[in-house]
């Protein structure tokens, strides 16, 4: 009994609400509907000019055609529907296309229509079941005339009592069901349309993508500044008492590798914040974007975790499109940081080229015993570097020959990447 109670009165909350949103309609009709009369008693006035009058009305039509059309009126109908119709909208766009705009106009006139006929039936059934209780009664004396009507003055004595809520029980069925006609009918008229649908799949896909971008950053920034901070502190523990100068140099390489790692880690949670990362990142240009430009700084803190990097680069590396070098540039950082943290500080051999065709990435260290030969998949920073190469449409390799690991990466001059690289 408890639950059909609640549901009796979820019911009737929901159709009081309903009914709201229907009167709320034919207010809005109310206008309509007086201009119209207005026009055609004038129109019935023989001494009423009619082109100025026809002129009068085409005039005021199409000022009344305006509003629905109009975007924040698709707005405040929605938000409407969402509040007094429980309907579950997505947000509207701020300049849907016109296909979206006549659909949200059949709405704006269905619900004035809907709500006419609401405000009728409110009309009809408030003076009927007044007249049926007075009947109830006997105090009909009081009206007039005019104001009887044939049914009702048949229904006289208990039957009055009877019939005066069935009149509003009828009009409460009426209600509910224009409201949930209404409810029905909202996300077929209100909801996107398939253009604003593929719009909204392609932004959300740029979105994942870029926070995608967001998270491999961080992973190689942040797992290139812990293994560095890690290789520097085994190190400096190791000769703590006999090299205080080589401590004081592995404690500075562990602050400038942590701050950098800071750096980023701040601005990735910044953007990530902002709830739209395309965005942020665009809005953020000054964030830490890293390139083959920082590549030097790279080295000598690879080289101050104790590790012997011999680089080359060939080339002008400020030819490479923005996007290259910035992965590139990962690519390079994720490399050193395996070779340290599988390998600990052995020789690494670094090899850069630049030319008009792209960039030529050659990354080499002895490997350590028990390292597979050729990597099928790998973990997750060769998984990374995979992904960058595959979305930069370039070529990668990852294989041990003659006691070397190497790491082999070409990528085009062109920045073409898909899935938003």
């Amino acid at each position: 009994m408890g639950l059909d109670r609640n549901t009796m009165t979820n019911v009737v909350r929901t159709t009081l609400r309903r009914g709201v949103h229907l009167l709320l309609g034919g207010v809005i009709l109310i206008p309509y509907l007086l201009l119209g009369v207005g026009f055609v008693q004038m129109f019935l006035e023989p001494d009423v000019p009619k082109v100025p009058l026809i002129v009068l009305v085409a005039v005021t039509v199409l000022i009344g055609a305006i509003p629905p059309v109009l975007p924040a009126m698709r707005h405040l109908e929605i938000t409407a529907t969402r509040n007094l119709l429980d309907v579950d909208l997505p947000d509207p766009v701020a300049d849907p296309p016109w296909e979206t705009r006549l659909l949200g106009a059949a709405w704006y006139v269905l619900h004035l229509l809907c709500g006419g006929l609401a405000i009728l039936t409110v009309l009809i059934v408030a003076p009927l079941a007044v007249m049926l209780i007075a009947q109830g009664f006997g105090a009909d004396e009081g009206w007039s005339s005019t104001a009887s009507m044939p049914i009702v003055d048949r229904i006289d004595g208990p039957l009055a009592f009877l019939a005066a809520p069935a009149l509003v029980l009828a009009a409460f069925a009426i209600f509910a069901l224009l409201g949930a006609g209404l409810a029905q009918l909202a996300p077929l008229l209100l909801g996107p349309s398939p253009a604003e649908l593929m719009a909204a799949l392609e932004t959300q896909a740029e979105e994942f993508a870029e926070r995608n971008r967001l998270a491999r950053e961080l992973h190689d920034s942040v797992g290139h500044a812990l293994t560095v901070t890690t290789v520097q502190a085994a190190a400096a523990r190791r000769v703590l008492e006999t090299d205080p100068e080589f401590v004081r140099r592995a404690l500075s390489a562990v602050e400038e590798a942590g701050r950098s790692a800071m750096e980023d880690l701040d601005h990735v949670l910044g953007v990530l914040r902002t709830g739209s990362a395309a965005d942020a990142a665009t809005d953020d240009p000054a964030g830490p974007q890293r390139t083959l430009a920082d590549l030097a700084r790279l080295v000598d803190d690879t080289r101050a975790a104790g590790v012997t990097v011999d680089a080359v680069v060939e080339g002008d590396l400020d030819t490479i499109p923005p996007a290259v070098s910035r992965e590139a540039y990962r690519i390079v950082q994720e490399c050193l940081t395996n070779a340290m943290r599988h390998a600990g500080p052995v020789p690494v051999v670094l090899r850069v080229a630049a030319t008009s065709a792209g960039l030529d990435l050659q990354v080499s260290n002895p490997m350590p015993p028990g390292m597979p030969r050729r990597s099928s998949r790998g973990g997750r920073g060769l998984r990374g570097i995979r992904e960058r190469v595959r979305l930069l449409r370039g070529e990668f390799s990852a294989e041990g020959q003659a006691g070397q690991w190497r790491v082999h990466v070409r990528l085009p001059a062109r920045s073409d990447a898909r899935g938003g690289a």
